[in-house]
């Protein structure tokens, strides 16, 4: 076990022996000085793993010590232990950062804690992590051989994102290959769940259905509107559940969560038929059969997503719903910028729709550029990028900017994305789109079977028809479609990016956050 030095500077260093004894005992060297200056001379000559420091020194007193050896050691834990319970003193403290702050008479047990606390922390969370998942892995291995409903897998879902970020807190991640293994199979038989139930969801007005896309606005978003308050409905494309666990941090700070849900997105799981559902209120076929004008089908290269405010206008109207709102695409930082400086006027909406595309230009960026992919290899760096995104953009002064005005906020997205990792073969013709989750065609080759779910009549999915004989096939779990020609370079060049269209938890299972502003009205 490794032994950690601790520098103790106090005045009264002799009186605090039997404290400095129960230390040692416990494993730690300890190293006693009895004033400031000596304090920072020691720190200057060795290497400590925490300082305690005494507040009231002559001399040099522990707030002046506390600054000199935080400029020469920022990363050095101190520890200011004082008589006095003064607020300004402890306020001068925890501004300097200190990691513990003790009061006089001290308890060795008070020490012990404190010492832990700051330097067996992640061994004592990896430890507590590891221990209580391999408890919970047999229970969620077998909740799987049950016969789960759709809020049962959005359950399941959660519970492995909740224990995939703990895991990734720990020191050596040791868990994280059985995880992603669970995560695997989950995967497995939620495409089985998927193949049994979608179709019934759509035609059975009986059946036990979740929340899917076509139904969010009519279900969540109007029924905030009877009061007449403000509200900010914040679109966050690709955003997964665990990218928005990432992201709560930085937006709780100005808003409190009313209600954390999820819903379906549709199939395929893009942008053109998922988001495009949320804002007609339709799903695609009936998209195509009665907005003619703004449905752009897989045969036409036009942007798939030109009319979304349109689409919201037509559906407010079929819902009687006269109000006055805005709608608002960014792309680029300009315009986020401009969002953020627009917010007062936006008051004056009922309803103001953002749709913000970062998570979808890094999903995009990231198969595109090899700088990317190194700055994001895996899941827990994808997350790490978002988070780092949020806290820096104008996406978080805006709504800093919806909070103090006492705006309310509801975000979602259009559907989330999965790394791919296994290739599917597939041929199509030329007009075969270039998706690599789902293909939509009428000459689809490829070997058939329980790898994919298949739609050989589109009609009984709601998804609109090119041709007569137009097919759909979709990839499930972390599989992707490459073609014969060029194989090994389409494949080296696609895997382990993050991609969507097809079926899987990651991509259906999806986050919708009401949320109140912590600033009042």
């Amino acid at each position: 076990m490794q032994r950690y030095n601790i520098l103790w500077a106090d005045d009264e260093i002799d009186l605090l022996k039997p404290h400095i004894l129960f230390l040692e005992n416990k494993g730690y060297d300890i190293t006693p000085v009895n004033s400031g200056a000596d304090a920072i001379e020691k720190c200057e000559e060795s290497h400590y793993d925490v300082v305690f420091l005494d507040e009231n020194m002559p001399g040099m007193t522990g707030l002046e010590t506390l600054t000199q050896i935080k400029s020469m050691r920022p990363n050095l834990p101190v520890v200011m232990i004082t008589k006095s319970e003064e607020e300004l003193i402890m306020e001068e403290a925890i501004g300097a950062k200190i990691a513990d702050y003790l009061i006089k008479p001290l308890n060795p047990s008070q020490i012990l804690i404190s010492v832990k606390r700051i330097l067996d922390n992640k061994r004592l969370i990896t430890e507590k992590t590891n221990l209580t998942y391999q408890q919970e892995f047999r229970n969620i291995s077998m909740a799987f051989g049950d016969d789960l409903n759709h809020a049962e897998w959005a359950e399941i879902y959660k519970k492995l994102i909740y224990w995939e970020l703990e895991i990734d807190k720990t020191e050596n991640k040791s868990m994280a290959e059985v995880l992603f293994a669970q995560k695997d199979e989950a995967n497995n038989q939620f495409t089985r769940f998927i193949k049994e139930e979608y179709e019934s969801w759509l035609n059975d007005p009986e059946s036990d259905k979740p929340l899917l896309s076509h139904l969010l606005m009519k279900k969540k978003v109007f029924p905030q509107l009877e009061d007449g308050k403000p509200l900010f409905f914040l679109v966050i494309d690709n955003l997964r559940y665990d990218q928005w666990k990432v992201i709560e941090p930085a937006i709780h700070e100005h808003f409190t969560i009313e209600e954390e849900d999820t819903y379906y997105s549709i199939l395929p799981t893009t942008t053109a038929y998922s988001r495009n559902a949320i804002f007609s209120g339709m799903l695609p076929a009936e998209m195509a059969q009665k907005h003619k004008d703004l449905w752009v089908g897989e045969d036409v290269e036009e942007g798939k997503n030109n009319y979304e405010d349109q689409f919201l206008e037509r559906q407010l109207r079929r819902n009687n719903l006269d109000i006055k709102f805005s709608y608002h695409k960014i792309k680029q930082i300009s315009e986020g910028k401009q969002l953020v400086d627009n917010i007062r006027n936006l008051m004056n909406n009922q309803l103001n729709v953002i749709v913000y595309n970062f998570v979808d230009m890094l999903s995009h960026a990231r198969t595109d550029m090899a700088m990317i992919r190194e700055l994001a290899p895996d899941e827990s760096a994808y997350r790490s990028i978002t988070k780092s995104w949020i806290e820096h953009s104008p996406l978080i002064e805006a709504i800093k900017n919806i909070a103090e005005a006492g705006g309310r906020l509801m975000i979602t997205t259009d559907h989330g994305t999965i790394r791919v990792k296994r290739p599917f073969k597939i041929v199509g013709d030329r007009n075969t789109n270039t998706n690599l989750r789902y293909k939509q065609g009428k000459n689809l080759g490829y070997d058939s079977g329980d790898k994919i779910m298949e739609a050989f009549k589109p009609e009984q999915l709601h998804l609109p028809k090119i041709n007569v004989s137009s097919t759909y096939v979709f990839a499930t779990e972390d599989q992707f479609f490459a073609y014969p020609n060029n194989y090994n370079y389409y494949v080296n060049y696609y895997r382990d990016t993050f991609q969507h269209g097809g079926v899987s938890m990651e991509e259906m299972i999806i986050p919708i956050i009401s949320l109140n502003s912590k600033y009042g009205s």
